[in-house]
Parts: C-alpha cells; structure tokens; sequence
C-alpha cells in the first residue's frame, strides 16, 4: 500500500509539473525541487514495490516527509495536515530498518540485500 500510495501521488507530479512548481514557488522554496521529489515519489513507489534498493529509497521518502512536515504541513495541524506525511514516514522508517525482505526482486534475484544490515556487514570482514 504504501508504494501504491506514492506511486499515486507522484503521478500527477510527473504527467504535469507546473502544478508542484507553482506550489513551491508560492511557499518560497526553490522551484528546481519539483522535478526530483515527482520522480522520488513515483519512481520510488515502483522501486519499493518490486523490492529493489530498499533502504536507499526509504531513506531518500524519510528526508522527503521530514522536510513535508516541518516545512510545508506543521501549520495546518495534524488532521488534514500533516497525519498522512507521518504515516509514509513510519513505514519508510520500518523499511530502512527491517529491509526489503524474502519476497522481494532484490533478495530473489541476488539472494541477498543490496545494502546489507549493519551487523551483516561486521560479520563479512
């Protein structure tokens, strides 16, 4: 649900780029934005559900919804506002964590992560 979810959101951004260019223009942020954060959000949704390149992918959406919440959403409160931010933020946070699983393209094709777990890594040297 989650990738659905950004894939959802992002596609509007993608197929029409004057309508989150105009957003950021209006809240004084820079216009050059709207075109990494359209593809981050559809492009990412696809990568996350496939299973490919988790964790980096995780941690590029938590930048995203840190910086959603805080700078775009704060003032509008939490229903309406920013409840949605913080749900993408808990599960992209989960799947940094936890990593993309058995039953992903990553595990099934390399049989194994592509960035490994930490404590993975301290046991391959």
């Amino acid at each position: 649900m989650f990738g659905i979810g950004l894939i959802a959101h992002g596609y509007p951004k993608i197929t029409d780029i004057s309508g989150p260019v105009g957003f950021l223009a209006n809240m004084g942020l820079p216009t050059e934005l709207a075109a990494p954060i359209a593809v981050l959000e559809f492009v990412g949704g696809i990568v996350l559900m496939l299973g490919i390149l988790t964790r980096i992918t995780s941690g590029l959406i938590i930048a995203e919804m840190i910086a959603n919440t805080f700078v775009i959403k704060l003032s509008k409160g939490f229903v309406g506002g920013f409840e949605l931010d913080l749900l993408y933020l808990a599960a992209a946070v989960s799947l940094l964590m936890m990593g993309p699983g058995r039953a992903s393209i990553e595990w099934d094709i390399i049989k194994r992560e592509i960035i490994p777990r930490g404590k993975e890594l301290v046991a391959r040297r």
